[in-house]
């Protein structure tokens, strides 16, 4: 079988569809499987030697040439490649290719049709006039997460019957990984609450300043508010807050982190907060759990799925119960905190990226038989 993969997030992108093509591919790569794999990319790569990597370059020019490649010129490479299967991880396409090629398309969230509030203008007129007709003519797709399959179903009910939940995995850096010196060195003193995420309206930080505020207030507890993640779009209200905090110099924003150094934050945190309004997954709940974290997280979404009956869930709207669970773990002792590190380091083994690109595998020989 020859197996396509639109691997432009490689190439563009660092956060979630950047690491879940990675980690797809990686576990593509270790297979002995007798398939072929081909790759369709932005830039020159030598990461992924046993593939055949094509370069279509997305080069910025003022005739729509994105339009042109995405449209036109991958649905020429992969039909003269004769491909069998095509997986677009980025969930936009594939387009324009004959019945004879399956394509599969994967589907993280759905936000920009449920919450268009939080994306660009032009990100939801796209997902508007093309989406309904990518999922129409893909063969399968697969999400992340039963609750992102319950989305899919109620929005475009085509899709009924051809999808399948897939839970994600974590990387192998992921575990209990201490290094106080590091710490130390991007200015951070113990204990601390931790939050990682691209900082965008989604991600609910205010009602986290919000719950932080009424924390510093009411308790004499001294633990730091780190904030882990790069800027994104519409995070003027963040940063109006966050400025405007009377507890300002108790708040440290590091922007984006390097691999390295995000299982140490993970670590070392007195507990991980994420008070996201809607994930498709949640990758920090995860990779918390899997470095020893506590985990409060908003009650929503799919996030009780990775966290079960470990996290410590709160409503999203109210800073007042994320405050309650804040204090609980602000004095909770090391018995109970050792506890409850243990139960996420247990859980977090279910979830695997061998397991999510077998079942990806098992779909494809289907579809292609």
């Amino acid at each position: 079988m020859r197996i396509a993969i639109i691997a432009d997030p490689l190439d563009n992108q660092n956060a979630g569809v950047h690491i879940y093509t990675k980690a797809v591919l990686d576990e593509f790569a270790k297979r002995n499987d007798g398939h072929e794999y081909i790759l369709i990319r932005q830039q020159e790569s030598d990461d992924y030697p046993n593939f055949e990597q094509i370069v279509l370059k997305n080069i910025n020019l003022p005739i729509g040439y994105a339009s042109i490649r995405l449209f036109f010129l991958i649905p020429y490479v992969l039909r003269k490649k004769k491909v069998d299967v095509v997986i677009e991880p980025a969930h936009f396409g594939p387009f324009n290719l004959p019945k004879r090629i399956k394509r599969v398309t994967v589907i993280h969230d759905l936000t920009p049709i449920k919450f268009p509030e939080y994306h660009r203008w032009h990100s939801q007129l796209l997902q508007k006039l093309f989406l309904g007709r990518i999922l129409k003519n893909t063969d399968w797709v697969i999400t992340n997460s039963q609750n992102t399959t319950n989305d899919l179903e109620e929005y475009y009910p085509v899709t009924k019957g051809k999808n399948s939940p897939f839970l994600l995995g974590k990387a192998k850096r992921f575990r209990p990984t201490t290094n106080s010196e590091r710490i130390k060195e991007l200015g951070i003193s113990e204990p601390f609450f931790l939050s990682v995420g691209t900082i965008e309206p989604r991600k609910n930080l205010i009602v986290l300043l919000d719950a932080y505020e009424i924390f510093c207030k009411q308790t004499k507890h001294e633990i730091q508010l780190i904030i882990a993640g790069g800027m994104g779009w519409k995070s003027e209200s963040f940063e109006e807050k966050l400025n405007q905090h009377p507890f300002r110099n108790q708040i440290k924003v590091l922007g984006y982190v390097e691999n390295d150094d995000l299982p140490i934050l993970y670590s070392h945190c007195k507990v991980l907060i994420y008070p996201s309004i809607y994930e498709g997954f949640g990758f920090p709940i995860l990779e918390g759990m899997a470095c020893g974290a506590p985990v409060i997280c908003s009650n929503n979404s799919s996030l009780p799925e990775v966290g079960g009956d470990v996290a410590f869930y709160f409503p999203a709207d109210s800073s007042d119960k994320l405050f309650e669970l804040m204090l609980k773990f602000a004095s909770c002792n090391e018995e109970e905190l050792d506890h409850i590190s243990k139960r996420g380091l247990e859980r977090a083994k279910l979830f695997s990226w061998k397991n999510h690109a077998e079942q990806i595998i098992e779909v494809l020989e289907k579809l292609v038989s």
